[in-house]
């Protein structure tokens, strides 16, 4: 089979009602299969004020938004009018991005028809409610999804820390990585712009910190404002850029006295943002990969993250940065205290992050997912 003969479905929760690493993944991988040949249609919750252009032909699934989070909604199954969409695209393979509803009955339609399933996952769900003081839905959560992964025929997942805790929890048995990459026309050292930093109160020798990301608890909002407060106790001197929003931005501003908040950026502004920043500070366990810990790479800054899946095979510890035991603001500070005082090993730091980031291609790493659909339609044939 040729790329060209493919006709695949993906269903994703989430596929352009947000901006975030999950869903600029599925639209790049999107625009790369159309352009190899291949036909793709999306099915995914829609909204009237999405935050980008989707690519691709994408098709609105039912659903609800979440309370007190209305840019996010949830699948709830598919309908009438969609079963029949899906029916009439006859496609050749299933692409299930997210563990909800929808992806549940998708995957039911297709096992009705052995038609082969593939499940990206993107985001370690079954961490949410630890943010929400909710810890012990955490197993039962798992357990949910367990049972929908197992259905697949294979799953792919950014990076090799994600696919050994994937293996661990006995998710599925075929496994392998579909990585990130950056885009380097907007991601690079060279973008660093010493007069917006001024125009912002950042003085050329000020250490910005810098946190990128949507404004959610679950991305460490409590451990990243626990720990700068521990740097000011060490009376060590630094300032804080704020890049991103959402519905957490007034408690962070809260707990953050004195952080520069720059709100939603994108495009060469983001890439300027990034960039004018002197140390990448990511405490987030959530992701599977963490884009924005490569994209702060690319713009040559060190990163300090969590020891956690994504960020474990990205950062080389005390070469491009360092990683830390989740959870302890104590450590994170001791972490991030050289950068704020030793510039060279800042610089050295960052270069080597940029260095690695020159590995990460957008076709090559998209191609790894285009060779598992015709690995799973070819296997299912036989």
């Amino acid at each position: 089979m040729q790329m060209s003969d493919l006709r695949i479905a993906l269903f994703s929760g989430n596929y352009n009602m947000t901006l975030d690493g999950a869903n600029k993944a599925l639209n790049r991988l999107v625009e790369y299969m159309l352009r190899m040949g291949a036909q793709v249609r999306v099915y995914s919750p829609t909204i009237d004020t999405p935050a980008f252009e989707p690519q691709g032909d994408l098709v609105s699934l039912p659903s609800f938004a979440i309370p007190g989070r209305s840019e996010y909604h949830i699948p709830t199954g598919i309908s009438a009018q969609v079963k029949a969409d899906l029916e009439a695209f006859a496609p050749n393979l299933l692409h299930i991005s997210s563990p909800d509803f929808s992806a549940r009955a998708a995957v039911k339609w297709a096992r009705s028809k052995n038609i082969p399933v593939l499940a990206s996952v993107h985001t370690r769900f079954e961490t949410y409610p630890r943010y929400y003081k909710m810890g012990f839905l955490e197993p039962i959560l798992e357990s949910w999804i367990r049972g929908l992964y197992r259905r697949c025929d294979a799953l792919v997942t950014p990076s090799e820390s994600m696919v050994e805790v994937l293996r661990e929890q006995n998710m599925n048995d075929d496994v392998s990585i579909w990585s990130r990459g950056v885009d380097r026309t907007i991601f690079a050292s060279e973008r660093r712009d010493l007069e917006w930093r001024r125009s912002l109160g950042i003085e050329d020798d000020d250490i910005a910190i810098v946190f990128l990301g949507r404004l959610v608890m679950e991305k460490g909002l409590d451990i990243f404002a626990e720990t700068i407060i521990e740097l000011r106790k060490r009376q060590l001197k630094h300032k804080v850029l704020v890049i991103g929003d959402g519905p957490a931005r007034n408690w962070f501003e809260q707990h953050l006295p004195g952080g520069i908040f720059v709100g939603f950026q994108m495009g060469a502004d983001l890439g300027r943002a990034l960039a004018s920043g002197d140390v990448f500070f990511n405490p987030s366990v959530t992701e599977t990969f963490g884009n924005v810990t490569l994209e702060a790479m690319a713009s040559g800054l060190p990163v300090v993250a969590s020891a956690a899946t994504g960020s474990q095979s990205l950062v080389q510890d005390g070469v491009s940065g360092h990683l830390v035991p989740p959870g302890s603001a104590m450590k994170l500070a001791d972490a991030i205290s050289p950068y704020l005082t030793d510039d060279a090993v800042r610089h050295a730091h960052g270069a080597a992050g940029e260095k690695r980031s020159l590995e990460y291609s957008w076709d090559a790493i998209n191609q790894a997912v285009a060779d598992t659909y015709l690995r799973l339609i070819d296997s299912a044939k036989k």
